[in-house]
């Protein structure tokens, strides 16, 4: 994600009354959605339908930022708007998250998500000044807490040149795992679509090599997310996944296919994906009930 820097914006001392800052955003978990979401994953289980569980992480595609089109960036970002503070620093990716399953979140009824800001951190990082913002969502239905989700967001300058990637590290060999996909522009846009996101880099090519310093398009962390632990409902189809967390560690680019890789032990499994360079770009670990 890129957000334009807002003039007033300062350092982390202006900060701290954004702590503790919340909103609560209102959805019905339709089965529309869902069944959109199985034809764009290419799901192989049967159409979803009222009364079933949503799938996890399938809950990124409800409760979107409501912006209008003549409050977003030349990036396709929404300026200073929404529950993310207005840091002045250019560029902001989703770094991970640590997610919690206690009940299941029904299709066909209505839902509210409580956001709050829990922490903002300023660090020195390798190619600068970075700041995080830890936010906590809650994803409530009839009273019963169905999600509890830290998500880590990090925010940071844009370079002059070519954005420089961080250093590639070799992802594992061979799992019980593996799975390849090719990250169509198609792809991108219908997830783009389903989760309400008019970030240009995930589908505007000219946009991301030309402003951006990218070589190609850029898969969204959230999808690389989802796929990851869609590894688990393929394998162990009746398994119930109850804590997912992930980081992640590098870009994955539209260049070629990327690898869904997974290495199962008893009641968990370690979870990543390999860029096509065979880098790891997202590292992950599930727990599940039998």
């Amino acid at each position: 994600m890129t957000r334009q820097p807002t003039p007033d914006s300062g350092g982390s001392s202006d900060w701290a009354s954004w702590i503790g800052r919340s909103q609560e955003q209102y959805d019905v978990i339709d089965a529309g959605r869902a069944t959109s979401l199985q034809m764009t994953l290419d799901d192989p289980f049967a159409p979803l339908r009222e009364g079933d569980a949503l799938p996890p992480l399938w809950h990124w595609s409800y409760f979107p930022e409501q912006t209008r089109t003549e409050d977003l960036g030349p990036d396709g970002l929404a300026v200073g708007a929404g529950l993310l503070p207005p840091i002045d620093l250019p560029r902001i990716m989703w770094a991970g998250s640590r997610v919690s399953f206690p009940a299941p979140l029904s299709i066909g009824r209505e839902a509210v998500r409580r956001s709050t800001i829990l922490r903002i951190t300023e660090k020195e990082g390798r190619s600068g000044r970075l700041c995080f913002v830890t936010l906590r969502h809650e994803v409530i239905q009839e009273k019963l807490l169905c999600i509890d989700e830290e998500m880590d967001v990090v925010y940071r300058d844009a370079s002059d040149g070519p954005e420089m990637l961080p250093p590639g590290r070799p992802a594992p060999p061979a799992t019980d795992w593996s799975r390849q996909i090719v990250p169509s522009p198609v792809l991108l846009f219908r997830y783009s679509a389903l989760t309400w996101n008019s970030h240009r880099i995930h589908y505007d090519r000219d946009y991301v090599t030309a402003q951006e310093g990218y070589p190609g398009l850029i898969v969204h962390g959230p999808l690389l997310a989802t796929l990851m632990i869609d590894q688990v409902r393929r394998q162990r189809p009746a398994a119930r996944v109850s804590r997912f967390a992930f980081s992640a560690l590098r870009p994955v680019f539209d260049a070629g296919a990327f690898t869904l890789a997974g290495t199962p032990t008893g009641d968990s499994a370690a979870l990543w994906v390999a860029d096509s360079s065979g880098f790891l770009a997202m590292d992950g670990s599930a727990s599940f009930d039998p």
